[in-house]
């Protein structure tokens, strides 16, 4: 055990609240407040780009859904062998923990895509209005999946760095020991760390995802008016992060329910990174383009010429 005198000291209780069986986490709070953050900074930037808000909210509540899907399915598959297949009704139970955020990436961007391009195909709408005659529906206007993906990428980025400082404060992320003077040690007893480490001090491993998270949305502001077409923005997003947490995770280490390897001294994580990075750095190569930037009015034209050719654009 690697006890260090000038390591970081963190002795807060991960349960923010504890009131008979209700339970309520730094890190759970903390996820609540992000979400609320993004959505809040997409609908206000949607509406700053002519974006209809309440459509904005309809497709943020299928991200969410789909968001919670996807981290929770991601945990079972890799965890399946450990807790679920002998007790399945464990899958249901999301609140006793084991969520990734790759899965809530991926799943809620799958769920938000799916419900734009469902929401207005007209063979959706022939059977709803058929169906369901005294509730009519028409065409909503939805913006282009790319172009409200870019719009949220900034969004998402800053709610992935809220969430990660319930991670912190928790310390259930366990990382290996290091000698480091900005080491962590996990003084409190509930805390995950300091079951695995005890007072061993290990590296912050999600401050340094922390970290990443911001130097890519750094990154990403400073490009989204620069790439086309829309929906290069949020490649960029997904194949930078990737690109970062694939190393990061090699720091990551503990028993399950935490990172373990999957195969080849990889985790999880690494496999997805690895996967999507295989998908958005070739469609970054063969299809982003540069374009000038020529300050906001020349920018909302060239919004307004892409919308017009853009075939998703519907309203």
């Amino acid at each position: 055990m690697n006890i260090s005198l000038l390591a970081i000291r963190i002795g807060i209780d991960p349960d923010m609240i504890e009131v008979g069986t209700f339970q309520l986490t730094w890190h759970g709070f903390l996820t609540f407040v992000a979400v609320a953050v993004a959505v809040f900074l997409v609908a206000r930037w949607g509406k700053q780009q002519g974006l209809n808000v309440d459509s904005v909210y309809s497709i943020a509540t299928w991200c969410i859904v789909g968001g919670i899907i996807g981290s929770r399915l991601l945990h079972v598959v890799d965890f399946w062998n450990d807790f679920y297949r002998h007790d399945p009704i464990r899958i249901l139970q999301i609140w006793s923990g084991g969520i990734t955020i790759y899965g809530a990436i991926l799943g809620g961007f799958l769920s938000g895509a799916a419900y734009m391009v469902i929401r207005n195909h007209p063979r959706f709408l022939a059977t709803w209005n058929k169906i369901f005659k005294g509730a009519k529906l028409e065409p909503a206007p939805l913006p282009s999946i790319g172009r409200l993906a870019d719009i949220a990428t900034p969004a998402l980025l800053i709610a992935m760095a809220i969430g990660r400082v319930g991670d912190v404060i928790n310390g259930e992320h366990v990382a290996k020991i290091t000698d480091l003077p900005w080491g962590f040690v996990y003084t409190h007893p509930e805390s995950p760390s300091n079951l695995v480490h005890g007072f061993g001090a290990s590296h912050p491993a999600v401050v340094y995802e922390m970290l990443l998270d911001l130097a890519v949305l750094g990154a990403v502001v400073a490009m989204r008016d620069r790439l086309r077409p829309y929906g290069m923005t949020f490649a960029l997003y997904l194949g930078l992060y990737s690109l970062g947490r694939f190393f990061i995770s090699f720091l990551r280490t503990g028993p399950p329910p935490m990172d373990q390897e999957w195969a080849i001294g990889l985790n999880e994580a690494q496999f997805v990174a690895i996967a999507v990075m295989a998908v958005t750095i070739p469609l970054l190569a063969f299809k982003a383009q540069l374009v000038r930037v020529g300050g906001p009015r020349a920018a909302r034209r060239r919004a307004a010429a892409s919308d017009r050719a853009d075939p998703g654009e519907s309203g």
